[in-house]
């Protein structure tokens, strides 16, 4: 993730669009916790298939009914360790998963009834349950005398580093922000992960002890690769996308132009949103989740009008339906089959031009701030192995790698964390091999 830009201020852009006690409504929880009883009439609903699919679709591969089950029996923090056991990041996933493509998806009662068990909501209940409870549940094994280096303190990262340390490994995090977590801390929507939630989970997944983080470190610019090797018995790459995609067009340069993710990482680490400037016509450029959480929270900012434009048509978009639901319940209009072209304005931003993939017509719309959501990519890292245009699971002997850097990280937390807590299983199974 690259630095923060500096805020631009045009004068179509300014901070205080709406009343002071709005903004806390507006990016509070977008679902409050179950309480007791609601939880167990949720629970209730669970069939508890024997060859239960939600579990198949789980990239964690959580065991779904058992945790419900043991919901339903008044035993939440089981529930929660159950979902711990396999996704340490079992809170946060609660929080952010798009679960109706994924275990809700699967559930019997959605192909049945059209709604399934919410399956994401009770998994919040039960690992909130855990955090709150005193003590971290995990012990550490006995020390190995082996020492692990993890770059990046992002889902991957610290999901194996916590599974590195319960095995008695030392482990450092090289991070290069000035806070850990990486996109739960610096890239979703405020109104996914509320009340600081990304930065107690972090500080709680630390809590089993022997792990070191380091911020401000930075692969390439602060340590090397080759230092890390000579000095650690192994490895992990989480280190995420640390580059934007450009749009390639006249006028990107101009001033309301930015990066999506710099904005998102902005406003998650501001303290008084009222100060946060915003346009009065906003245009974000994309399809993904990243455009939709721009979208979403320019609107909540105070936004008049926010339009969303992908290249390609709505089933093609990564954002799942859902997402887009609610955008578009917020006001967001979105716009499909449109390629950008060029930027106008005289020093800043005044108008978009848009031409409808595969046609001659073209269209303008009025901004005067625009978010670039068109994707990361990888810094390229010397001689270590690729597959595609991101890293191999393995890039060189005594490294691993997991999350977006990698090939099949589909920039979902829940993959991240699958990917980093397989690799530390790997990492381990090396070092105690001999």
């Amino acid at each position: 993730m690259r630095a923060m830009s500096n805020s631009v201020t045009t004068p179509g852009i300014q901070p205080g669009r709406l009343a002071a006690e709005h903004y806390a409504s507006h990016f509070d929880d977008l679902y409050p916790n179950y309480d007791p009883h609601e939880a167990m009439v949720a629970a209730d609903r669970c069939y508890f298939c024997h060859d239960a699919p939600c579990i198949t679709a789980c990239p964690t591969e959580i065991d779904i009914p058992l945790f419900i089950r043991q919901i339903q029996a008044g035993q939440p923090e089981a529930a929660g360790k159950t979902i711990m056991d396999q996704n340490i990041f079992g809170g946060t996933c609660a929080r952010v998963c798009p679960t109706e493509t994924l275990c809700e998806g699967a559930c019997v009662r959605e192909m049945a009834e059209g709604k399934p068990v919410e399956i994401g909501r009770l998994q919040r209940y039960a690992t909130d349950s855990l955090m709150a409870r005193q003590g971290h549940p995990y012990t550490r094994a006995p020390s190995t005398g082996k020492c692990v280096a993890v770059v990046g303190a992002g889902p991957a990262g610290l999901a194996c580093a916590h599974r590195l340390a319960m095995h008695g490994h030392e482990v450092t995090v090289y991070e290069a922000q000035d806070k850990p977590g990486g996109l739960n801390e610096y890239g979703i929507a405020a109104y996914k992960m509320a009340g600081g939630f990304a930065a107690r989970e972090v500080e709680w997944l630390l809590s089993i002890g022997g792990i070191t983080i380091e911020t401000g470190r930075a692969l390439g610019r602060d340590i090397s690769l080759d230092a890390l090797r000579g000095e650690f018995d192994a490895v992990f790459l989480g280190m995420g996308l640390g580059d934007v995609n450009a749009l390639g067009i006249p006028g990107e340069d101009l001033d309301g132009v930015r990066d999506a993710v710099d904005f998102i990482a902005e406003l998650r680490q501001t303290d008084d949103l009222s100060r946060l400037p915003i346009g009065r016509d906003v245009v974000v450029i994309g399809g993904g989740m990243t455009a939709v959480d721009a979208a979403v929270q320019s609107k909540l900012l105070g936004a008049e009008r926010v339009s969303m434009v992908y290249r390609r048509d709505r089933a093609a978009m990564s954002a799942s339906d859902y997402e887009i639901e609610h955008a578009a319940t917020e006001g967001v209009t979105i716009i499909t089959g449109a390629t950008p072209v060029a930027i106008h304005g005289q020093g800043a931003v005044e108008e978009i031009e848009f031409a409808y993939t595969g046609g001659n017509e073209s269209f303008r719309l009025k901004a005067d701030q625009v978010f670039k959501a068109i994707g990361q990519k990888l810094v390229p890292l010397d001689g270590l192995a690729m597959a595609g245009r991101k890293l191999a699971a393995q890039p060189m002997p005594g490294v691993w790698a997991g999350g977006d850097c990698t090939d099949g990280g589909e920039d979902l937390t829940v993959t991240a964390v699958a990917q980093g807590r397989d690799a530390a299983e790997d990492i381990h199974a090396h070092l105690t091999s001999a």
